[in-house]
């Protein structure tokens, strides 16, 4: 069964939290919750979308302030949030990884000295000299070289070869950000690391590299994952945020066993609450009979509250998670072909992306763009979405096009405007009722529709977003990365909206699943732009990508 949480031994504690209470808006999360993290626990944090994990995680972080309590920490942390667009866009990446040691200043304020040592004279070279060696000293003490060769490393392991590291951020992908902020985290070996689904945008290898990476780890973590192979194979306690019956369910052990005593735990309560309900039937029946006599109404009552007391001592009953219902709409009619490109060629500063793709996208097509992490392919959804503008080449709209556009950090939401407010800027002409009943669907009603859309967690973002291409009518559907930050169920509610949909997709995606879904008939195949028939044989590249 769900075990309490144990006393820390003090002189392992990092993370404490006391009687902390978590509110989202109006809505309380989490009430009165003490918490300790050690540094030899792994700790998985489960719950459906919205539960509260992304904001109990970010005020372990200290990026966060609980509604009531405190929390402590006593050692080095470091914090992977979901948004990757942290830093100074201009800090190349190399830059921003050594930031977590202090090292990226130290090497700056080398190279700035190396530049008045080869063309400065006199006493500024000689000051130049002087600074420099004080400088390397300080970089050897920090690690120095070998740091620079330990940082490099994770870098590659995680997709990222030195031809990225040279770039500044604003030239990266999102996917590419995403894990430059993944490989200062663990580059920072931090006490406890903090880590909001770090699987988003890597690719098979880099998820096998993170998992052994991760097992091996010398300090703690708290990890949110929807990945169960990742889950299965490095953590050592599951906390569990019940939204539905708003309790918290803390297991010492690891995945498989909490699957089982999980299940355990269910079965024996609705004993409990069978046994109980049957003893307080008798016993308000006995009380019923003996309320018709005078002297026997305060024995009635005895009754009556022995009763109650043993129903109020239930646990509450566990009740599946609520799951957004999907759905897209017929799509608006259109010509043969809504939507061609013809020469598009795109650069980020000395970065060359992709040159001279076509493409042509007819009526109801399915189209998967594949390639690996960083050859273009969410540029090229954001060219075809008018987002950007290419440097060579037109996008052209043919007769009737009307694209619906899912980005996968969300830009498409406006953060400071709520929930309602998003829904019917992309749905304007639609009554105000469609549209709750829309949001209704996406498990958003009473007051969640007047939350900013910059409060929600990354599965809720993701649903709203998907709930404003429900009511657009789009014949095109451009998605990149849709199943990224949502839990099992909901996955399959979009999935089986893939299956569904009569419009046309062009789909940017790692998982296998959604690929199966869309059942494609073509592939585009960046940075080249090759154009191929799909076949089995390209579902490897899937999770490569």
């Amino acid at each position: 069964m769900a075990a309490p949480l144990p006393a820390p031994d003090l002189t392992d504690l990092v993370i404490r939290m006391d009687k902390v209470s978590v509110r989202r808006g109006p809505a309380t999360l989490l009430h009165d919750l003490d918490w300790r993290v050690e540094l030899d626990e792994r700790w998985v944090v489960l719950g459906p979308n919205g539960a509260g994990k992304t904001t109990l995680t970010k005020i372990l972080a200290g990026q966060g302030t609980p509604a009531a309590g405190s929390v402590t920490r006593s050692g080095e942390v470091g914090y992977l949030p979901q948004d990757p667009r942290t830093g100074d866009p201009e800090v190349l990446a190399r830059d921003r990884i050594l930031s977590a040691r202090d090292l990226d200043s130290v090497i700056r304020k080398m190279r700035e000295n190396e530049e008045r040592m080869s063309t400065g004279q006199g006493a500024t070279r000689e000051r130049a000299m002087k600074k420099y060696e004080r400088l390397e000293t300080e970089f050897v003490t920090k690690g120095g070289y070998a740091a620079e060769a330990e940082a490099a490393t994770i870098a590659a392991s995680l997709g990222l070869p030195d031809r990225i590291l040279g770039q500044p951020l604003h030239t990266l992908s999102g996917g590419q950000r995403r894990r430059v902020e993944l490989a200062r985290i663990l580059f920072s070996d931090s006490d406890i690391l903090l880590l909001d689904e770090p699987t988003n945008h890597l690719d098979a290898d880099s998820i096998v590299w993170l998992r052994d990476y991760l097992r091996t780890y010398s300090g703690g973590f708290v990890v949110i994952s929807h990945d169960i192979q990742l889950v299965e194979t490095i953590v050592n306690k599951v906390f569990y945020l019940d939204a539905n019956r708003c309790v918290i369910d803390v297991y010492n052990m690891g995945w498989r066993q909490y699957q089982t005593q999980r299940e355990d735990d269910e079965r024996r309560r609705k004993r409990e609450r069978a046994n109980a309900e049957k003893k307080a039937a008798t016993l308000n029946s006995q009380a019923d009979k003996m309320r018709a006599k005078a002297t026997k109404t305060v024995a009635a009552q005895n009754m009556a509250r022995r009763a109650e007391k043993l129903l109020s001592g239930l646990e509450a009953k566990r009740v599946s998670d609520k799951v957004a219902k999907l759905r897209f709409p017929d799509p608006a009619p259109c010509g043969k072909t809504p939507l061609t490109a013809e020469g598009l060629s795109k650069s980020y500063g000395s970065l060359e992306i992709f040159t001279d793709v076509d493409l042509a996208i007819d009526r109801g097509s399915r189209v998967v763009i594949l390639g690996l992490n960083g050859a273009g392919k969410t540029t090229l959804l954001r060219l075809l979405a008018g987002v950007e503008k290419p440097d060579t080449g037109q996008v052209s709209p043919g007769h009737g096009l009307k694209l619906g556009y899912y980005a996968q950090e969300h830009e498409t939401l406006d953060p400071e405007r709520t929930v309602l407010e998003n829904m019917r800027t992309a749905a304007p002409d639609l009554d105000l009722v469609e549209i709750r009943k829309t949001l209704g669907s996406f498990l958003f009603s009473g007051d969640d529709v007047d939350k900013p859309a910059s409060v929600l967690s990354g599965g809720e973002k993701t649903r709203l977003a998907l709930a404003t291409l429900v009511v657009s009518s789009a014949n095109v559907l451009l998605l990149d990365e849709p199943t990224n930050n949502l839990d099992p169920a909901s996955r399959e509610e979009i999935l089986g909206a893939l299956r569904t949909f009569s419009g046309a997709v062009v789909l940017v995606t790692h998982d296998e699943g959604a690929v199966d879904a869309l059942q494609p008939e073509r592939i585009i195949l960046l940075p080249d732009g090759v154009e191929d028939l799909w076949g089995k044989d390209y579902l490897d590249l899937v999770a490569l990508a």
